[in-house]
């Protein structure tokens, strides 16, 4: 049995449809009195989950998924937020934008306070519906795009954008490559891929960086990226920066290797992961990863609350991937707004939660994101800019450079 298939099975008295398909519903309380968002109230506190476990993204979408349903379990189990559990409304989009419009009207009657969301095109196509109904908003994107205030003002991002990763990535090629040298950026073809394509190509002018720098987009679908790298070769690219997610990453680390192409591969944050390990063997070994989320096997403080957890449940900690981990940590940061608001007296609004967000000052994660806390402000949602580097090593992630910053 796969981890997130054990992770569905221990919510599985939660959950309404245990097949977590596209109408399923996740009610974690349903009892008390009042109006969910009064101070005075003693109700649930609703908040509404678009999660991709079925979709093109699935394969890390789903332990996300997994990681922020496991952290709002153990809250409740430990009193919830000031004595009130948290009502977890948690739905499967399969990645296609009109689900996740159609359940964020949903959640939006259901009455709920904030929103955790998933992927770039639905969260930049709900951003000003979010503005309007003033709906506390953090997914999986890191689209840059979502950080300014002014544009997207209740949109939040745990960890460095896309874009910031990019820069790691180009910074540190730089130094690597000691003079000039040829970079392929490799997208999924989305507004996820492309998010950060055109910031990296102008940090490279902006620079001066000694760089060729080309983008292809990576084919859904694909079985075989033998076409893709030979137009990496044309373009004489030593160096494969992957937005994408793991298992076409781990596809194309595969292909590379059988053809015996010698590029290095540096995945950003959705395919730097276990997965991309597991998927691509031994032909993942010396490639690289700009990861904001440490992963278990680094051991930092934050990851003890999630082992222990684990252990409570049977399982090994080193079963909860990276995406488990940013799952859980995103889930704890919308807690520590929510537990701000109501220590402060207020009400529940959107408006009340995001001025909690935003002064609130720093959230521990315990070095897991960025190796600090995650902290927003009036200026920025940026809650973070440090990425850590890893190299794979016999199968493990290894990291070789930490709090790295454009």
């Amino acid at each position: 049995m796969t981890h997130s298939q054990k992770s569905t099975r221990r919510h599985s008295r939660l959950i309404a449809s245990a097949a977590l398909a596209s109408a399923s519903l996740m009610v974690l309380s349903a009892c008390g009195s009042g109006d969910a968002s009064s101070a005075d109230s003693d109700e649930p506190i609703p908040i509404g989950i678009i999660a991709d476990r079925s979709g093109a993204t699935g394969d890390v979408g789903a332990p996300y998924n997994d990681g922020m349903l496991a952290y709002i379990e153990q809250l409740n189990a430990a009193g919830g937020i000031e004595g009130r559990e948290i009502e977890a409304h948690s739905n499967d989009y399969a990645y296609e934008i009109p689900q996740a419009e159609e359940l964020y009207r949903r959640y939006v009657n259901d009455g709920v306070v904030a929103i955790m969301g998933w992927g770039t095109g639905d969260t930049e196509a709900l951003r000003t519906r979010v503005a309007n109904d003033e709906l506390p908003f953090m997914s999986g994107s890191f689209s840059e795009e979502l950080t300014v205030p002014e544009e997207s003002p209740y949109n939040f991002l745990v960890a460095p954008t896309y874009s910031d990763q990019m820069r790691v990535a180009l910074n540190w090629i730089a130094q690597d490559a000691g003079g000039e040298t040829g970079v392929a950026v490799l997208h999924n073809d989305s507004p996820f891929g492309t998010s950060p394509v055109a910031d990296g190509e102008a940090w490279v002018e902006e620079q001066g960086l000694d760089i060729d720098y080309v983008s292809h987009a990576m084919p859904a679908g694909t079985t075989n990226f033998a076409g893709v790298l030979s137009q990496v070769d044309s373009a004489g690219a030593e160096y494969i920066v992957v937005q994408n997610v793991a298992s076409p990453a781990a596809q194309l680390a595969r292909d590379l290797a059988a053809q015996g192409g010698e590029q290095k591969i540096i995945c950003l944050n959705w395919c730097g992961n276990e997965l991309f390990i597991t998927s691509a063997g031994d032909a993942a070994e010396g490639h690289l990863m700009v990861q904001p989320i440490a992963p278990i096997s680094a051991e930092k403080p934050g990851h003890e609350a999630i082992a222990a957890y684990l252990e409570e449940q049977g399982q090994d900690s080193e079963s909860a991937g990276v995406s488990y981990v940013q799952g859980w940590y995103t889930m704890h940061v919308m807690a520590e707004g929510i537990r701000h608001t109501l220590e402060a007296g207020e009400d529940l609004t959107g408006a009340a939660i995001r001025e909690s967000l935003e002064t609130m000052g720093a959230v521990d994660t315990g070095e897991v994101i960025g190796g600090g806390p995650v902290e927003f402000s009036p200026e920025s949602h940026r809650g973070s800019v440090a990425s850590n580097v890893y190299e794979v090593q016999d199968g493990r992630m290894v990291e070789v450079e930490a709090g790295a910053t454009p």
